[in-house]
This record gives C-alpha cells, structure tokens and sequence, in this order.
C-alpha cells in the first residue's frame, strides 16, 4: 500500500551523498533516512535543488528514486521529475506511478524564458504522466522563470493540484499562494526555512527544506506548536534557524547545506562539481562554526560518517 500524500508537515528535501565517481553511497543515504525518521520528519522530497538532481543522467535519477522510495518507506516519498525536457518529465513521471509514490513535484523548464502558457503546458504534460498529485515547485532563482498566481490556478482547474512548494527571496508570495490555496483546496509548502514561525501562522501547512537534513528537531518543533497545537514556545528554535542561516549564509546553495551536514556528523559523500581553494575554506568555516553552535544548544552529533 503506498504511502498517501502529505497534506502537511515538514518534509526533507534530501541531500543526496556520493563518491568521487558519482556514485550513490546507499549506507549512508539509509543511516541518513533513518536519522530524520527517529526526529520525526513527516516525509522526504527526493532528487529537488538540494539533492542537486541536475548532476544525474535519468537513468541514475531512476536508481536514486527506487532506492529512496526503499529505504524511506513507509513515510510518503515525493518525487521531483523536473527537466528542461518534457519527455525526460514524463518518463520520470510515470517511473514514480510505478513505484507507488503519492506524489510528485515539478518546476518550470530552466535556463529558457517560458511563458505562463508553456509553463502550464509544461505542467499539464506532468501530471498527465503521473497520474496523482502534483505539487509546484517555484524557485525562479535557480529555475529563471517564476510561476505566476494565474498559471498556478489554472493548473489548479485542470490537474490533480495538491500543493507548491515556494523556495527563493519572494517571501511576501506566500500571501497569494496561501490566499489561492484555500480556494483552490491545495496545500502550501514554504522553503523559507529560517522563517518557519512567521510563515505557518500565514497559513502555510508545511515546509520542504534543505535544513530539515540536519536541524530536523527545530523545524519539527515549530511545526508541532503553531500548527498542531503543541505547548512551547518557537522562540528559541527560531534563533537557531536564523543562526544556522547566518552560517549558511557565507556560501554559495547546495553547498552549503552540505557543510551544515558535515557539521552535524552526517556523511555526504564527495562535492558534485568543481570547488575552489576558496569555497574549501569557506566550507570548512561552516563546518567549524556550526558545530560549535550545536555544542552550546546540546544538539549530539548524529554520528552518521
């Protein structure tokens, strides 16, 4: 029975660890897995921007699907299919139908300007593959084309919408994708992971976001006190996650999630591409910084290398 989709929650957007040939390090993606599951992360969005999907062929894209769709089981597993190529979309879209997943996430093509209504054709393609819901994914910092409030409820009327995901600087879009959401019955999930009070008492039931990897406890905790009614208090875990994003801050996006999990004692494989004596020294900045922060807030190592 495949899991069914998370209408809320914060999900991992998962980072994914290889070796210096690019292959996947399947013991450490388990221990990882196992990790967020104990923290009580609601799901895992595989191969998004944070698992750096752009540096795998399709065919290395499928391998790394079925195995998360394994290991992460029975949490709900949702599979980012976006491409610049519609048929690499398609068939990425009906590889997860076959492996049961409850949904699927899709951006606009990148690198190209696209119009809203080749966005929503882009779309439409998707989720006529899939066969299940969908959830939008907006980043236009790393797409190059941003998904407008029109396209999205015309997708909305047409397909099987069940959430977007809103990741990048435009915070105050989350107004209007909330506002469309309640007409529209479809969930918003929030990339701004530092800013996860503030954001779910918009009306966003959810987050997906890179520092769910290694800062789960926090994410969940706001998670359980503004929308589930948990007694606490989100300042204290807010000021880590802005602390953490402080950190983070000094490198440039994946890489420097990365170093927050390494800080952490989780492994992660060999960097994708090229990195500079520069970003190196960066890198090991973060690295250095962040686990001293998780000294004084008490946070264990997770003892993942």
């Amino acid at each position: 029975m495949p899991a069914s989709f998370p209408r809320e929650g914060v999900l991992a957007a998962l980072a994914i660890p290889t070796d210096k040939e690019g292959r996947l390090l399947k013991t450490a993606l388990a221990n990882h897995i196992e990790w967020l599951r104990e923290r009580k992360v609601h799901g895992i969005l595989a191969l998004g921007s944070t698992g750096e999907f752009v540096r795998f062929s399709l065919d290395e894209r499928k391998a790394i699907l079925e195995t998360i769709a394994e290991l992460t089981a029975p949490l709900p597993v949702l599979a980012n299919i976006s491409d610049i190529s519609p048929s690499v979309v398609a068939e990425l879209g009906r590889f997860a139908r076959e492996l049961n997943l409850p949904g699927v996430a899709v951006m606009p093509p990148s690198f190209y300007p696209v119009s809203p209504a080749d966005q929503l054709a882009h779309f439409l393609n998707a989720a006529e593959a899939f066969g299940g819901p969908v959830v939008l994914y907006n980043f236009p910092e790393l797409t190059g084309n941003r998904i407008g409030i029109e396209t999205i409820a015309q997708f909305a009327d047409q397909a099987q919408m069940a959430g977007i995901k809103q990741s990048g600087g435009e915070f105050s879009y989350h107004h209007d994708l909330i506002a469309l959401g309640q007409e529209k019955g479809y969930s918003v999930f929030s990339g701004a992971d530092t800013r996860l009070p503030k954001v779910f008492a918009m009306g966003a039931v959810g987050c997906i976001g890179g520092l769910v990897n290694f800062v789960p406890e926090d994410m969940v905790e706001i998670f359980e006190i503004v929308r589930q009614g948990k007694a606490g208090d989100t300042e204290a875990p807010r000021q880590r996650l802005c602390e953490v994003g402080e950190w983070l801050g000094r490198l440039t996006f994946p890489l420097n999630v990365t170093a927050g999990l390494e800080a952490r004692g989780i492994e992660v494989g060999a960097p994708k591409t090229l990195v500079s004596p520069t970003s190196r020294i960066r890198y090991q900045e973060i690295v250095t910084g962040l686990r001293g922060c998780f000294e004084r807030w008490g946070f264990a190592e997770a003892g993942l290398k």
